[in-house]
């Protein structure tokens, strides 16, 4: 064995380094390393002596500025005697089956550039291209990759590692997942039972309210026609007597004219009765409303801007309230005085609560931030501004913007949400009291937009309230 292995050494001892044949013709160079004369020459063939080139071993690239080699008639007869030795499938076979050729210098490929991670010829290592980066034998730089490699190993054996977990991890979330679908499904199906269960609550209970006010009204209009019949009665019976005195002598008629005259003149005439019945309005419970997503997500606290308010308000020291000056005569002109909001928006969904308590007057809403120098709180049109508010208690309330509109409410508000959405150009106005909508302005807003607020000439506060918790 070991001489089997003697003698492949010898073999690959014996080849060049450039065709990875036996040595033909074999020259030394200075570096101590070996080529074929032939192998050489090709090597250095386009390159010259002087101060801009110079001529690298093709192994070890020292360089030398002119060309200097002895001939190695030794090397010549051992690569003679090992080329009769025929070892099978010996060393240099292996190597002349592994190594490619060049497909442009038609070269074996038997060096590495360690910048561009590519295999070169000869040739191709002293090309311009390669001329500055650091080129090395396979042979030298192939351990160590190999060690790079190896290492690299254990860590894509970690890795894979890892990715076995996580596909395993990832079944389980699968898992999870079913799981909490089918538990939100039953989630929702039970929330829905929930909905259709108060429908139906709310539906009998409004039908059993209009049949007992049904019964109510059958029996009063059955007491009336009772009453009705006795009139009819009485009327009949009248009627017949008029008729017998008519026909009557002269002393009969006058005798009983005084009684006959007072039952005409007294009697009732029969009257219809009428009735109307009730308005049954049906409301969501409070979880279901839009309102509460709204309030929860966009709900901001705003302030008053004390330097925007009329001579005739007051504003508190925190800026949450503002209040008509006590002690002042007002006129119609004050009935306008208002206060601009601390805050500009030009983006986003913003909301905010006003207490409106029992005031008589009011107006709540947004305008371009300032209020337009012909703006009176009655029901006209204003550019610029979109609000809401109680004019007077005869008219009700009212719109106040682009167009004027009367405002029916079922239950009169005692707190008003604003929800003000820039980019739609929308605002929405909530009685907060029944949490109904009061009304809704759809418009394009292309200025900064503040709230405003008037509190009208009673004593009474307009109060920003507090944000939800």
């Amino acid at each position: 064995m070991e001489v089997r292995s003697g003698l492949a050494h010898l073999q690959e001892e014996s080849c060049c380094p450039i065709c990875l044949d036996y040595f033909k013709d074999p020259v030394t160079i200075d570096c101590g390393h070996n080529f074929c004369f032939d192998c050489l020459h090709m090597c250095w063939k386009d390159l010259h002596s002087g101060p801009a080139d110079d001529f690298p071993c093709p192994v070890c690239r020292f360089h030398f500025a002119r060309i200097h080699f002895k001939r190695n008639p030794q090397l010549r007869n051992l690569a003679e005697i090992a080329k009769q030795l025929q070892v099978r499938r010996s060393k240099r076979q292996q190597r002349l089956e592994e190594h490619p050729m060049c497909q442009k210098h038609n070269q074996f490929l038997t060096f590495f550039c360690s910048r561009d991670m590519q295999v070169l010829c000869p040739l191709c290592s002293f090309s311009a291209e390669h001329q500055s980066h650091y080129i090395c034998s396979v042979k030298t730089i192939a351990s160590y990759h190999r060690g790079l490699v190896k290492e690299s190993l254990s860590t894509l054996q970690s890795n894979a590692e890892r990715a076995d977990k996580v596909v395993a991890l990832q079944g389980t979330r699968s898992k999870e997942l079913r799981a909490q679908v089918e538990l939100r499904t039953d989630e929702i199906n039970s929330e829905f039972e929930q909905v259709r269960w108060f429908f139906q609550v709310q539906q009998e209970a409004l039908l059993q309210q209009m049949r007992e006010e049904e019964s109510s009204i059958l029996t009063e209009l059955q007491k009336h026609l009772v009453t009705l019949s006795s009139q009819v009665s009485t009327l009949l019976h009248l009627l017949k007597e008029v008729k017998d005195k008519q026909a009557s002598s002269d002393l009969e008629l006058l005798t009983d004219v005084k009684s006959l005259h007072d039952r005409l003149h007294n009697r009732k005439s029969p009257e219809l009765v009428s009735f109307q019945l009730k308005e049954y309005a049906f409301g969501l419970p409070p979880q279901y409303s839009s309102l509460d997503p709204i309030i929860k997500k966009f709900h901001i606290q705003v302030s008053l801007d004390p330097n925007t308010a009329h001579p005739y308000l007051v504003v508190s020291e925190d800026r949450k309230m503002v209040w008509y000056s006590q002690g002042r005569e007002n006129s119609s002109r004050e009935l306008c005085a208002a206060v601009l909001g601390l805050e500009k928006f030009v983006s986003g969904r913003h909301y905010w609560e006003v207490e409106v308590g029992s005031k008589g007057r009011w107006t709540l809403g947004v305008c371009q931030n300032r209020l337009p120098r012909n703006w009176s709180n009655h029901t006209a049109v204003h550019k610029g501004v979109w609000a809401v508010g109680l004019y007077t208690e005869e008219e009700g309330y009212v719109a106040f913007g682009p167009r004027k509109t009367h405002i029916m409410t079922r239950v009169r508000p005692s707190k008003v949400g604003i929800f003000l959405d820039y980019e739609l150009g929308e605002v929405f106005f909530y009685n907060m009291t029944d949490k109904s909508l009061l009304y809704s302005f759809s418009d394009s807003f292309t200025n900064p937009i503040c709230s405003f607020f008037c509190p009208g000439v009673d004593p009474e506060p307009l109060k920003i309230a507090p944000l939800s918790r």
